[in-house]
C-alpha cells in the first residue's frame, strides 16, 4: 500500500529507503514549490541561451557526442530535443524488473528537481504522473557504457513522456501514448534542452543501487540470523563472538555482527547443554562469521556513502548555475563512482554466500556436523533431505565468483574517441543485482537447513532470536519428514529476505538488530 505521506522531489533529501518506498511500496512522489521555484530561474538561463543568438551551448543549439561543433538553427531546438531521444533509444536485451525502472524515473525527477538542468516543472510534473498513476516504461536493460550517465535506458524512459516507445499499465504493455492516455495523461512536446536533460545521468546504475543496498542491509541481517541457527545447531561456542574480542579489531561491521549473533543465542538451551564440552575451536565459518560478515557490513557503508551521495547528485551535462548565469560543460554525468561501488556490492554480497554455503555444508555432512544426521533426514537412502539443496547453495556461490569480477575496470571508447574513457556501471549495476538475488536464495538455504537441524535437538531450544527464525522459517516451510520439491521453499524464503519480513519478525521478538 502507499503510504500516506509523499515524497518530496526536491534533488536535496532523497535516501535509498525513500528510492525502495516509491518503487517497491508504491509511495506517491511530489514536486514542492521551492524546487518549481528553482526550475523556473535554470529554465530562464537556457531560454536565453537558446534564444538569444549568436553563441553555441552543448545540447541546446548544437549537435551531439563527435557532432558537437555542428550548429543547429533556433527553428529546429525543440525538433533536435525528440531526435536525440529517438537516436538513443537502441538498448537490446529483457527490460529492467519495474522496480528498477520506477526507481530511475524517480532519481531523474529528483535530479531535474534539484535546478541545474534547465527544464520545465512540466517536465518533472510528467514523470512524476508516470509513477503516481502506474506507468512503467519498457527499457532493454543493456546499452549503456556509463560514459555519459546511461543514455541508451535513459532515453527508453523518457520516449513515452512524449508519446512514443512503449510502456506497462496494469501490466499490459501498450504503446506510449496509450499507455499515457490510459492514465489520463497526455504527452508533452519538449524544448531547448530538455530530451538532453532526460537522457544524461547516472540515474539507472544509481537506481539498481539503491535498491540493491535495501536489500543487502536486509540481507546482512538473515546473514547473523542463518549463522545464529547454524551455530546453535552445530553446538558451536559462543565465545569467539564476545564483544572483548571484537573490541581488540576494532572494525564496526566486525562488532556488530558478533553482537546481533549473541542477541540472538541468548537463553539458549542447545548452548547451555555444551557448555562444558571438550571441543576447544569451532571450524571458521562458524568462529570467524562476525570478520566476514563484518568485512562486507564495512563495504556497504562505502556503497551507501556512494549511493547516498548519487541520489541527490547533479549528473546533467552542461549543468545550469543560475546564481552566475551559467551554463557549463562538466564530467558530473561519468559513472565511475557508481560502478566502483556496485562492483564492491556484489563483491559484499557474495561473501555472505560463500561463508552461508560452507555452514549449510556442516549441517549436512555427518563427518562435520556434530551428531546431526546425514543430509539432515531420518531415513537416509529412501530420502535424500537437504543433500541437493547444498548443491543448489554451492552453484549458486559458483556464479557469484564470476559475476563479482569487476565491470568497473573495464573501459571501450564511444562516440568516435569523444567518449574515450567509460565506466561500465551498467554491467556492474547488472552483475550486482544478479549476485544479490543468489545470494538471498544461498541464505535461504541455509535457514531452511538450520531450522531442520535445530529441531534434532529437541526438547532443548535455540537461542530466543534463532527460535523465532525458525519459528518464521516454519510458516513459510514445513519440516521436511519425506522429501519433496524445496524450490518453492527456497524462493518463498528468499522472498523474505528480499521484502524485510524475515527480519522484522525476529526483531519483533529480539529487538532490533545491527
Amino acid at each position: 500500500m502507499a503510504q500516506a505521506t509523499a515524497i518530496s522531489v526536491t534533488g536535496e533529501q532523497l535516501r535509498p529507503v525513500d528510492v525502495w518506498e516509491v518503487a517497491v511500496g508504491g509511495a506517491p512522489a511530489e514536486l514542492p514549490d521551492r524546487a518549481r521555484e528553482r526550475m523556473a530561474k535554470a529554465r530562464s538561463v537556457v531560454e536565453r541561451a537558446a534564444h538569444a543568438g549568436g553563441g553555441q551551448t552543448y545540447g541546446v543549439n548544437t549537435g551531439f557526442g563527435r557532432f558537437v561543433s555542428r550548429s543547429i538553427p533556433d527553428a529546429l531546438s525543440d525538433e533536435l530535443q525528440l531526435r536525440l531521444l529517438r537516436s538513443h533509444a537502441c538498448g537490446v536485451g529483457e527490460p529492467y524488473p519495474e522496480e528498477v525502472v520506477r526507481a530511475a524515473i524517480l532519481l531523474r525527477a529528483n535530479a531535474l528537481a534539484k535546478g541545474t538542468s534547465g527544464t520545465r516543472a512540466a517536465v518533472v510534473d510528467l514523470l512524476l504522473g508516470l509513477l503516481n498513476r502506474g506507468v512503467v516504461p519498457v527499457v532493454p536493460s543493456r546499452g549503456s557504457v556509463g560514459a555519459s550517465g546511461d543514455l541508451a535506458p535513459l532515453a527508453h524512459l523518457a520516449l513515452p513522456l512524449v508519446g512514443e516507445g512503449e510502456a506497462l499499465v496494469e501490466g499490459e504493455r501498450l504503446p506510449g501514448a496509450d499507455a499515457l492516455a490510459a492514465v489520463g495523461l497526455e504527452p508533452i512536446r519538449l524544448e531547448a534542452k530538455e530530451g538532453l536533460s532526460l537522457i544524461n545521468g547516472t540515474q539507472f546504475m544509481a537506481a539498481v543501487g539503491a535498491l540493491a543496498l535495501v536489500r543487502a542491509r536486509r540481507l546482512a541481517k538473515a546473514g547473523d540470523l542463518a549463522c545464529a541457527l547454524s551455530l546453535d545447531a552445530l553446538q558451536g561456542s559462543r565465545a569467539s563472538f564476545l564483544p572483548q574480542v571484537q573490541a581488540l579489531r576494532g572494525l564496526r561491521g566486525q562488532i556488530d555482527s558478533a553482537a546481533n549473533v549473541l542477541q540472538l543465542l541468548e537463553d539458549s538451551a542447545i548452548n547451555e547443554a555444551h557448555r562444558w564440552c571438550d571441543k576447544v575451536q569451532d571450524a571458521y565459518s562458524l568462529r570467524c562469521a562476525p570478520q566476514v560478515h563484518g568485512a562486507s557490513r564495512d563495504l556497504l557503508d562505502y556503497v551507501d556513502y556512494t549511493v547516498s551521495a548519487e541520489l541527490n547528485a547533479a549528473t546533467d551535462n552542461p549543468l545550469v548555475l543560475a546564481d552566475d548565469d551559467l551554463i557549463v560543460s562538466n564530467g558530473n554525468f561519468h559513472g565511475q563512482p557508481v560502478a566502483f561501488a556496485l562492483d564492491a556490492l556484489a563483491m559484499a554480497v557474495s561473501e555472505f554466500a560463500s561463508i552461508s554455503e560452507r555452514r549449510v555444508e556442516r549441517l549436512v555432512n555427518p563427518t562435520l556436523s556434530e551428531g546431526l544426521p546425514a543430509f539432515l533426514t531420518t531415513d537416509g537412502g529412501l530420502n535424500s533431505g537437504f543433500m541437493i539443496p547444498q548443491y543448489v547453495a554451492a552453484s549458486l556461490v559458483s556464479e557469484n565468483k564470476v559475476l563479482s569480477h569487476p565491470a568497473s575496470v573495464d573501459s571501450i571508447p564511444t562516440s568516435a574517441g569523444q567518449e574515450d574513457h567509460v565506466s561500465m556501471g551498467n554491467a556492474a549495476a547488472l552483475k550486482a543485482w544478479q549476485v544479490l538475488a543468489n545470494a538471498e536464495r544461498a541464505l535461504a538455504i541455509e535457514l531452511l537447513a538450520g531450522a531442520q537441524a535445530v529441531e534434532f535437538h529437541a526438547p532443548l531450544e535455540p537461542g530466543l532470536g534463532a527460535r523465532a527464525a525458525r519459528t518464521f522459517v516454519r510458516l513459510l516451510s514445513p519440516r521436511l519428514q519425506d522429501d519433496r520439491p524445496l524450490a518453492g521453499d527456497i524462493e518463498t524464503v528468499a522472498a523474505s529476505i528480499r521484502d524485510g519480513s524475515l527480519v522484522s519478525a525476529v526483531e519483533s521478538e529480539v529487538g532490533e538488530l545491527r
